[in-house]
Parts: C-alpha cells; structure tokens; sequence
C-alpha cells in the first residue's frame, strides 16, 4: 500500500516513539530513583532526518511587511502561530466586538435560552445607536435570526444592541457575559465596555485574542459560521453588502469581520480555507479598507504558500507504551484524547521531532479518564506543542503479593 507524505510522517514518528518507549522506565538506576510524580523524557531527535544524498529543505521567507498596528496569522487546526506583530498590544476593536457579541448569542441559542424564531421588541436604547446600522424601529418586532444576520452582514449596532437585550435582558449585563466568556477562552488581554464595540478607554483587545476568538466561533457554532460569508442582507427596503471585501477577492475566504472607527483605524479578521488548511488571519489598525484587505490576502497568501497541516497522532491510538507496577497489567498503552495536528514550513517534515515524557515509576490503577504524561512535538529540537497522554485502557491494582513482587523489584531498581 502506498502511503501519502502525511501519513509516512505521522507512521515514522509513531513508530520512533514506540521504539523509544524503553527509555521511559527503568531510567534511574541509583538508590534516589524518582517518585511517581516525576517526569524521564524520551527525546526522539530527528525522527524524520534526512537520508544521506537528499537536497536540503527549501527555504522559507519571512513574512510579508504588513502595514497595521497589530496583525496575527495562526493555523485554525493546530492553533499554531505562523507569524505575528505587537499580537499582545492593547488596541481598540471597533466592531471585531461584534465577533464577541454572536459568540455570547450563539451560546444562548445552544443552551436554547432563545430561539432564531424569537420576535425581539426593539427598545429606543438599540434604536438610538449611532455608527453602522440595520435601521430597526422602535416598537417593531424583529426575528433573532434577522437581528444576526444585521450584526454580522451589516454590521448594525442597533441589532447587536437589540440582541443584547433579549439575551441578557439589558446591555450592561449581556456585556458582563461577554467577559466571562473572553476569560473562559483565554482571552486575557481584553475587556469589553459595550457591545457593538463603540469607543471607550476601558474597551480593548489584543491581535492575538481576537484571533483565539475567531478561531472559537469556527470551532464551537459552525451551525452559524454560514452567515460571515453572506454577501448582502436587506432590511427596511435598505440593501447593504458584507464590508468584507475580501469575499468577493478570494473564493476561499469565508469570513469573518470587518471594524472601523477614526481611532481604532481599518480591522479585518478573516479565514480562508484551502484543500484541508483552514488560516484565520487578524488585521488591527491599517490606513483604509483596501488596506486591510491587502495586508489579510498578504498574510493568508503566506500561510497557505509556505506552511501545511498534518495530523500526527489519532485519538485512540497508541503513541507509546510504558511498563506499569503494581498492576494487573505490566504494560500500558498511551494516546490522546484529540488529535494531534502540527503545522510546519512546507518540505521542512524532516525537522520535526517527539519526546514522551512518562512518570517513573507509573503505578496503577491508571484509568484512560487520567492524564499520566505528556507529548512534545518539536520543531529543530523548539517546542511546537504539548498533548496530555492518556492510558487507552484500565489497569486494575494487582493483588497483594503482585504489588509485594513489584514494590521488591522497585526497591532494588
């Protein structure tokens, strides 16, 4: 059977890792042998290297020069960073607010708090906002799922405002959920004040929260991820298009948000996915929209040209197995919970590398609910990421004379 490039790497590294597998028992040899609780390392160096004869990796350039404040490119999958800019700087998000605002939305329609069916009442409060707007009335009754489509396609701070109020019952307390939420995915560089996303000193975020958030409302409500990609939305006789120009671009992107105001500058987020690669790309701070759509369509270009996307490790299987004491079992199989995806220069594979880092000794019971180590993928010998590794199978406590056998054997490892 003929493997493809991925699956070469993803079966040369499992196997390095199975290979390498002695090495995470019996590593101390001397009387102060370490605790359960601590860590022996199997490095795995250059599990991929390259055969004698073979032409060196092609060369990766740096990253297109992005005229913004603040910019951040990272691989949708593995949550990988591929190139960055003041990503931790303070900023103002304009209406990248908004991405918020339909995260706290779409959890309320999940938990079936509301309903896309709702007929919301529209309050003078939403009716009064000023800046980009649906052109609701006061008094009128309008669905949730129009009010969403007016936050998103039309970027309306008087449907966003209108949505607030029927979510939470007032804006000020819609705006408390939306913190709570921007911690909960750690977000932790940002604090909404409103929730349109109209200026004010204590109302700011970071490139690099916007993008853990954009890369949220993909992964949590893709149900709803259809409307960043509508091109127009008319309400009130009044027929205005997705701010978003790159929709109309680039067929591959998808989304997501535009923001502007005179102090925060032109903002984009947006995600593109090409063959299996999805990049979100964040945009703060540039001079004009064809700006901001340069500067997203530059770094998505750059992403998807020199980097790719693997899986590594599927979940449920075995990436290393280590001997267990004390249990019925004297062996156990470890795996991840989720699978493993690495993103890396394209022909640079070779580069890659993995380390199981196992306790010594590991005691049962282990139970697969119960993280016993850890995985390091690693890029020229640098941390690229870090999985918990799970036994993919109980093991029960032996008897007494079998932890007797095993607690003689420890005592004179």
């Amino acid at each position: 059977m003929v493997m493809s490039m991925s699956e070469r790497l993803r079966h040369r590294l499992l196997a390095a890792l199975i290979a390498a597998s002695g090495l995470l028992v019996g590593a101390c040899s001397d009387s102060s042998a370490p605790t359960a609780t601590a860590s022996v390392p199997a490095p795995i160096p250059n599990v991929i290297a390259q055969q004698s004869g073979e032409t060196a990796p092609p060369p990766i350039p740096a990253a297109p020069q992005i005229q913004a404040r603040a910019y951040y490119l990272m691989d949708f999958v593995s949550g990988q960073v591929l190139t960055a800019s003041n990503e931790n700087e303070r900023l103002e998000p304009a209406s990248l607010t908004k991405l918020m605002s339909a995260y706290a939305v779409f959890h309320a329609l999940k938990d079936g708090r509301i309903k896309l069916a709702d007929l919301v009442t529209i309050s003078p409060h939403a009716r009064a906002q000023e800046g980009s707007r649906m052109f609701v009335n006061v008094g009128t009754q309008v669905s949730v799922e129009d009010l969403i489509q007016g936050m998103i396609v039309q970027s309306g701070n008087d449907a966003t405002v209108a949505l607030a109020e029927h979510v939470a019952g007032s804006e000020p307390v819609f705006v408390d959920l939306m913190n709570q939420y921007a911690q909960k995915l750690g977000m932790s560089a940002t604090h909404f004040e409103n929730s349109p996303g109209m200026p004010h000193p204590e109302h700011y975020t970071t490139a690099r929260d916007i993008g853990l958030l954009s890369a949220a409302l993909i992964r949590d409500y893709p149900e709803y991820y259809k409307w960043y990609s509508q091109r127009k939305f008319t309400w009130n006789n009044i027929t205005q298009p997705n701010r978003n120009g790159l929709l109309d671009r680039d067929p591959t992107v998808d989304g997501l948000k535009t923001g502007h105001t005179e102090s925060a500058g032109y903002c984009l987020v947006s995600s593109a996915k090409r063959e299996r690669m999805r990049l979100v790309s964040v945009v703060m701070g540039t001079s004009s929209m064809r700006a901001r759509e340069d500067a997203s369509a530059a770094l998505l270009n750059y992403g998807f040209r020199f980097f790719e996307t693997r899986r590594l490790f599927a979940t449920g299987e075995t990436v290393v197995s280590a001997r267990v004491w004390k249990g019925e079992a004297e062996e156990a199989s470890m795996g991840v919970i989720e699978d493993v995806y690495v993103t890396f220069p394209r022909g640079q594979e070779n580069t890659l590398s993995a380390a199981a880092d196992i306790p010594d000794p590991l005691l049962a019971p282990l139970s697969p609910s119960r993280t016993v180590g850890k995985l390091r993928i690693l890029q020229n010998g640098q941390p690229i990421g870090t999985y918990a590794l799970h036994p993919l199978a109980e093991v029960k406590e032996a008897g007494f004379f079998g932890r007797m056998i095993d607690d003689m054997k420890l005592w004179l490892k």
